[in-house]
Order: structure tokens, then C-alpha cells, then sequence
């Protein structure tokens, strides 16, 4: 775990598979999933995630939850598998993408990279509408933060042909900034969305 930069204050080290196996065992279940993420163990945490009723939780259970966070992989745990099905996902993106502590500031934008994978009923307006939060906070220099920046725009850009013109544009510019991160954000992104660019091309060609 610490290998991949995860160091929680308490973890069993428990692997993924066996936590998504008793998730499946257990269902749904709100209420063990708040006496579970009470517990602040790292591999209980997870599968609250899993457990829990996204329809159950509040906006302040949401904020809780997040200040809560001690590694991005707790972070992006739940905002895969639970914060992006409640009906808050887009305000808690923005929000969370302009705070100051490192994994609710990680949220925000991998809120954004999941949000362009899995709603498929949002508009191309309102993802554009994020890509000027994501040049305004590339700067960042804190690794979990920057590659959550990274992997928003490159999500963002893949979604469409559209989409991926306007990511390339904003990485192109971020690629010339003066700022050690914000250039790695903007030539990784890039690079990725220069080759689904070609895909794009590809499949309108073919």
C-alpha cells in the first residue's frame, strides 16, 4: 500500500477483491455503512462505500465523509462507486475542486473524470464549464491533487470528438505554463488525447 502512496492511519491490508465479495454478501445496508466508515479503518471505509444507499446520503453526510479522507484511494473509492450516484455529484465537483485540504480537493476532480465516464446524460456545455476550473487549479503541485487535475481533463477530452478538441486545446496551453506541474498536466494529457483524437478520426472515417 505505501508503495502506491496509500497510508491511511489504520488499515488491515486486505485486498480489493474479498471486500468487493462480502459487499455483494451484504447488500445494501446504510445503516452498517455508517457504523463502518465510523470505524476509520482504511479496508472498512471501502466497503461502506459499497454498502451504503446512495439515495440515503445527505449533502453534510457527503462533506463529512470527505474531510474524512486519508488517501486518494478511500477518495476515489467513493466517488466511483457512490458519490457520483447522488444527486449532489456535479455541485460537490465544483466545489470540492477550489478547497484547500489535498484528498477533498483530489475529490473534486475525480468527481469530474467520473462524472465524463458514467453520466451519459450530461451535455457537452456542462463539461466545458469545468475546463477552465481545471487550468485555474493546475497548479497544484501535490501529487494526489495534480494527477486527479490529469485525469479530469484526459476523461473529459475522451468523451467525444467535441470534447476532445477543447481538452487539447486547454492542455496545449497548460503545456507552455511556467509551473512544473501544470506543464506535466498539460503534456500527459495531451499525449493521451492526441491518440483518441486519431480514434475520433478514425471512426468518422471509417
Amino acid at each position: 500500500m505505501a508503495r502506491f502512496g496509500i497510508a491511511p492511519a489504520q488499515a488491515f491490508g486486505v485486498p480489493s477483491e474479498p471486500i468487493r465479495r462480502l459487499a455483494r454478501e451484504i447488500g445494501r445496508d446504510s445503516a452498517l455503512a455508517a457504523q463502518l466508515w465510523d470505524t476509520g479503518v482504511h479496508e472498512a471505509r471501502i466497503l461502506a462505500a459499497l454498502v451504503i444507499d446512495p439515495v440515503s446520503m445527505a449533502r453534510k453526510e457527503m462533506e463529512r465523509w470527505a474531510r474524512d479522507f486519508d488517501s486518494w484511494a478511500v477518495c476515489d473509492h467513493c466517488c466511483i462507486h457512490l458519490f457520483r450516484k447522488t444527486p449532489f455529484a456535479w455541485d460537490k465537483a465544483a466545489a470540492w475542486s477550489g478547497r484547500r485540504r489535498e484528498f477533498v480537493k483530489r475529490a473534486g476532480f475525480a468527481m469530474m473524470a467520473t462524472l465524463a465516464v458514467h453520466d451519459k446524460q450530461a451535455s457537452d456545455k456542462e463539461f466545458l464549464a469545468l475546463l477552465p476550473i481545471i487550468e485555474r487549479e493546475a497548479t497544484d503541485g501535490r501529487n494526489s491533487v495534480k494527477k486527479a487535475v490529469n485525469w479530469a481533463l484526459r476523461q473529459i477530452g475522451k468523451r467525444n470528438a467535441a470534447l476532445g478538441e477543447a481538452a487539447m486545446e486547454t492542455a496545449a496551453r497548460l503545456k507552455q505554463s511556467e509551473s512544473p506541474s501544470t506543464r506535466w498536466i498539460g503534456a500527459d494529457a495531451l499525449r493521451e488525447l492526441k491518440a483518441k483524437s486519431l480514434k475520433f478520426s478514425a471512426g468518422k472515417t471509417g
